[in-house]
């Protein structure tokens, strides 16, 4: 679903029918405990970025709301671990590696 600031991400909900106006973020209403969401986080989220980067299926994501001085605004902070390797600290962008494997045409060239 768009976001409030354009973005398409899989952990925005927005109800809308007839007149409702309910919005959630679903990403930070899963962290324990949950937190307050606000439309304005969702201009410097990084996760639909990453969802757009890598399409891993077992990824999964802990969110965290910083705020790095106190007169600059609150942004999310996501690290990423990896449901199926149980990796974590490892760029969400790329993956962690052990998720992917490489088709077999790969496997008949040697590396020098």
């Amino acid at each position: 679903m768009r976001t409030p600031a354009g973005k398409e991400c899989r952990y925005f909900y927005g109800n809308y029918f007839r007149g409702r106006n309910d919005e959630e973020c679903r990403l930070l209403l899963s962290a324990n405990p949950p937190l307050s969401w606000k439309a304005d986080l969702c201009k410097d989220c990084p996760v639909p970025e990453i969802l757009n980067a890598n399409a891993c299926l077992n990824l999964d994501f802990v969110p965290r709301i910083e705020r790095p001085f106190p007169f600059l605004r609150s942004k999310v902070v996501v690290t990423a671990t990896c449901a199926k390797s149980g990796n974590a600290g490892f760029d969400p962008y790329t993956g962690c590696g052990s998720c992917t494997d490489l088709p077999d045409i790969f496997s008949k060239f040697e590396v020098k």
